[in-house]
């Protein structure tokens, strides 16, 4: 995704939307030396560990937003979580759900759109020369233990109280098998001129 930003204007904004570890966002900072990185995420584990170094559910609401932030011809290049995400890993929190929290069943902190979807909402929201993708990235991650609970069960944590947290993030990671099934939704787009 950065290598599409490349051509990027030194000065320019860019919006960082579910920005995890910071990771992506201090390779976009380095993108824009004269310009401004923001970082967002709905998990507040996740913003101080950016800090240190969306979940968004409603998409037809979603694209709104970017629109109204950018300027007309603006570019809108997004890279997150697509259809088929995480699937096996979603199976293994059901299972482990079911026993250990099931005040859990049925609730997800995520929507993992597909690119058809995605390519309608965007023109809704007044974008065109839309282009949306899928792409499989298998996923290794070096400590998977802390990797889960950090990256996939924070806002599943959040919801259980602290005695029981451990417990089910350990079944979880025990149950998860590497790779992990990360699909990636790619979005290319320009802001209408409305």
């Amino acid at each position: 995704m950065l290598a599409r930003l490349e051509s990027i204007a030194p000065d320019a904004t860019v919006l960082d939307v579910g920005c995890g570890t910071g990771r992506v966002t201090e390779a976009l900072v380095a993108l824009v030396p004269r310009g401004r990185a923001l970082a967002f995420d709905a998990s507040a584990d996740m913003v101080s560990l950016a800090r240190s170094c969306t979940w968004v559910t409603d998409h037809d609401r979603l694209w709104a937003r970017p629109a109204s932030a950018l300027r007309p011809g603006g570019v809108l290049e997004i890279q997150c979580g697509g259809q088929g995400n995480i699937d096996g890993v979603r199976k293994v929190i059901d299972v482990v759900a079911r026993d250990l929290a099931p005040e859990l069943l049925g609730w997800s902190p995520w929507v993992f759109a597909g690119p058809r979807d995605t390519e309608r909402r965007l023109s809704d929201a007044g974008f065109t020369a839309i282009r949306c993708w899928l792409e499989g990235r298998p996923t290794y991650p070096k400590d998977v233990g802390a990797f889960v609970r950090t990256s996939i069960l924070a806002a599943h944590l959040e919801r259980l109280p602290d005695e029981r947290r451990e417990q089910f993030a350990a079944a979880v990671v025990a149950g998860v098998r590497l790779p992990l099934d990360y699909v990636r939704l790619n979005v290319s787009a320009l802001r209408g001129a409305n």
